[in-house]
């Protein structure tokens, strides 16, 4: 897991501005949308820098179109299959308990995050530990991903027959799609609230 970005910004900057701003600011807002990746970095800089974009969706939209075609292009074991499966890492386990094992280090959520999962925490002992277990499954069948998805208000319920589903299917491929969809979707969502939480703070 990524140490988070202590220089991030809180906000996004306008669209139309983006390619303009120096790299610690753009990456910052990779950062916002996204979780902290150097990877998903090295990747966007130079999109951002040579493409203009008419809206947020539309720069994640490009961002997705160029993982999903990493995703296709890629060999099992190569430099760009370990570049891509650091990206889709980079976001925490759903409702990973705060309690870790001895010697372990608790994950360190980002705002959006912690906000994102607020309902997958506490609650239901038993639910709980079987949400961990569903993890550690998933990253077992699924070795250098993680299991990614756009919570969107969902419960806990409903998430761990997801990953039930995805688990069962066993295709490391469909996942690779699966969570880069899941993670734009959850970039487009967090930009919608940041740019709502901005104009109504003018």
């Amino acid at each position: 897991m990524p140490l988070l970005n202590p220089t991030a910004t809180s906000f996004l900057p306008a669209i139309s501005s983006l390619s303009t701003l120096p790299d610690t600011t753009v990456t910052s807002t990779l950062d916002l949308l996204f979780e902290p990746t150097s990877e998903l970095h090295s990747l966007a800089l130079p999109t951002i820098r040579t493409c203009s974009f008419g809206s947020y969706d539309e720069l994640i939209d490009t961002l997705r179109g160029q993982l999903l075609t990493l995703a296709s292009e890629v060999q099992d074991n190569s430099d760009g299959k370990k570049k891509l499966h650091h990206v889709l890492g980079s976001h925490p386990r759903l409702g990973a308990p705060k309690a870790k094992k001895q010697g372990e280090k608790e994950e360190e959520l980002s705002e959006q995050s912690r906000h994102e999962q607020r309902q997958l925490r506490g609650g239901d002992e038993k639910e709980a530990r079987r949400l961990a277990e569903l993890n550690e499954e998933y990253e077992r069948t699924f070795p250098g991903l993680r299991y990614v998805v756009f919570v969107n208000g969902r419960g806990r319920g409903v998430i761990m027959e997801d990953m039930e589903r995805r688990i069962r299917r066993g295709d490391s491929r469909e996942e690779e799609k699966e969570g880069i969809q899941a993670m734009c979707d959850i970039a487009k969502d967090r930009a919608k609230k940041l740019l709502k939480s901005a104009e109504e703070a003018v």
